[in-house]
């Protein structure tokens, strides 16, 4: 067994222990941080199949972008933990009936019996996966690229109409009213009489 198969197989027991940690664990701010280690573990088995691009998207998206929003959602929040104790062993056959769905779609892949999965192609020293994912992205799939793009910018828009509705016994800053105010309506001249130490 050469260095790097053992570096993954390190990287796949640490990536396989922390997703089972992360729906075992009965505390969700540590489930959250399992999560984000399954993160980093998947990023170096990413780094190991020569998908670079792929394993830093993952770590500064995820890792540094959503995890972080996660993790402060999940602290500002007052989290019932009894009610989530509830459901666990109730929803137990459903969650292992998708896992070994996965498992036996991901053995068809690997295994390339049922989907005939392409060989890997080693590349020399001055391919760039980020230069020939953009071509694939820009030139094959341009169209599906562009409908995703108008989707999100539909969401971002929607989002922001949502928060900027008029709602009752809400206040809003009047900038026109703000910017009119003059120097007697911001300021009262009090005359008070001085008094004298004793």
């Amino acid at each position: 067994m050469g260095f790097e198969k053992f570096i993954f197989y390190i990287f796949s027991a640490i990536l396989i222990f922390s997703a089972s940690m992360v729906i075992t664990i009965r505390n969700p701010v540590k489930a959250a941080l399992f999560l984000v280690l399954s993160f980093f573990a998947s990023a170096a088995i990413w780094m190991l199949m020569e998908a670079e691009f792929l394993a830093i998207v993952l770590v500064l998206v995820y890792v540094g972008a959503v995890m972080v929003l996660f993790l402060f959602v999940l602290m500002m929040l007052d989290i019932n933990l009894n009610q989530l104790r509830e459901g666990f062993v109730r929803y137990l056959p459903i969650g292992i009936g998708f896992a070994v769905v996965m498992a036996v779609m991901m053995i068809m892949v690997v295994g390339g019996d049922g989907f005939g999965s392409p060989e890997a192609v080693s590349h020399g020293p001055d391919y760039s996966n980020t230069h020939e994912l953009g071509r694939v992205l820009y030139t094959d799939y341009v169209y599906p690229f562009e409908i995703a793009a108008v989707i999100l910018l539909v969401a971002i828009v929607a989002a922001i109409a949502l928060t900027l509705r008029k709602r009752p016994n809400t206040k809003h800053q009047k900038i026109e009213k703000q910017v009119a105010v003059k120097r007697n309506q911001r300021v009262r001249m009090v005359s008070m009489s001085s008094e004298e130490r004793k």
